[in-house]
């Protein structure tokens, strides 16, 4: 009997798969027999990527897709099934931040810029991975369904000061996650939302050095400390597996205990 985190035989896409927590959504799938298949816009960050996955002994696919761009996430999608027959899972994980000094400085391009990744992008791929899995399902009864995963922030779902153009995407992306999981749950798609706190990314680069910001902000976490993008290998295995078979729809925060405290 296969275990009840084994992923042999299923193929994950992840956006953003190239570091942070992509690359460790990606590396627990991997770890677990999933196929999988990142999308990233640097050639040097996915090459690396790739030799990190490849050494779990699976089959590791990069593409470099602009996710705010539909044509290319309809074509990426249709690439992956024409190559491996089937998408089981999807992250839509890719997404960018805008610094700016106060709200005052977000201009109308930033919000064009971080809408067309962080929102529709993850819109395209979401859907894209949905209408497969449907069509797969309707073809064959007995392979129907999937999972979905978004990543939204805690910004929210709480006060992002400076950021309220980078909040009010994610706040989005929580919202049309749980209209898709609504939308899809009896035809087997599940469809949840991770919520990820302070984490080390390239997102973060010019933060995790701030010696005012890690005392202030980040050490108020009980755990003490920065997420890394391991901290998410395990959530993936969970939700890419029929462990979660009967779990769509939630909003699941990662933050160290951070919007408790």
């Amino acid at each position: 009997m296969k275990g009840l985190f084994d992923l042999t035989g299923k193929v994950a896409l992840v956006t953003g798969g190239n570091g942070g927590i992509g690359l460790g959504m990606a590396k627990g799938l991997a770890m677990h027999g999933a196929t999988v298949v990142i999308w990233g816009n640097k050639p040097d960050k996915n090459a690396r990527a790739v030799e990190t996955l490849r050494a779990f002994g699976g089959e590791v696919r990069c593409e470099q897709i602009d996710v705010a761009d539909e044509a290319a996430v309809i074509a990426g999608v249709q690439k992956i099934i024409d190559e491996f027959g089937r998408i089981d899972t999807a992250v839509a994980n890719a997404g960018i931040s805008i610094g700016r000094a106060s709200m005052f400085d977000i201009s109308a391009e930033d919000w064009q810029r971080i809408e067309g990744i962080n929102i529709h992008g993850a819109f395209w791929t979401m859907r894209e991975a949905a209408r497969h899995m449907l069509a797969r399902g309707e073809a064959n009864p007995d392979d129907r369904g999937g999972s979905i995963i978004s990543i939204s922030s805690t910004s929210a779902i709480h006060g992002a000061a400076r950021n309220e153009h980078y909040a009010a995407t994610k706040g989005a992306v929580l919202t049309m996650t749980r209209a898709m999981a609504v939308e899809l749950g009896r035809k087997g798609i599940r469809v949840n939302t991770l919520l990820p706190g302070w984490i080390r990314s390239d997102l973060t680069g010019g933060l995790q050095e701030n010696e005012k910001f890690e005392r202030q902000v980040v050490m108020r976490a009980p755990v003490g400390r920065w997420g890394e993008g391991d901290d998410f290998s395990a959530i993936a295995v969970y939700l890419a597996s029929d462990a979660s078979r009967f779990h769509t729809g939630d909003d699941i925060v990662i933050d160290g205990g951070y919007t408790i405290y």
